[in-house]
């Protein structure tokens, strides 16, 4: 029996929910849903309650690194993955104490955003 892997992607960038939903379809996997904004992701993580969550960092309002946090209280064993451009060391750090399991830097290559996803889920 083959398992879908469920995935919320949450950027406030059209074009990277697009690119990554159409990177991860293309691989097997079930986009559940998207949000544009920090806040949006918190509520569609409660509602679908997704394998894994591509969480970008940089959004206005709230940041990821306060979603992830968010969604980390409803779910301490969630699986979230920080999406950051290059520069952001100091976020991605925090990001991971405060339960990120990865990190996937912009732009990134489809072969290593799978591998990425993959390896996280395996844990």
């Amino acid at each position: 029996m083959i398992i879908i892997k469920r995935i919320l992607i949450v950027d406030d960038a059209a074009f990277m929910r697009l690119t990554l939903k159409m990177m991860l379809e293309k691989n097997g996997f079930e986009v559940v849903d998207e949000a544009e904004n920090s806040q949006a992701g918190v509520e569609k993580y409660k509602k679908h309650q997704p394998d894994l969550v591509t969480m970008d960092i940089t959004m206005p309002e709230l940041s990821g690194i306060d979603a992830l946090k968010a969604i980390k209280k409803i779910d301490p064993d969630a699986k979230v993955i920080m999406v950051s451009a290059m520069g952001q060391q100091a976020m991605i750090m925090e990001a991971i104490k405060n339960g990120a399991k990865s990190f996937i830097v912009k732009p990134f290559k489809e072969d290593h955003l799978i591998k990425t996803l993959n390896g996280v889920l395996a844990i």
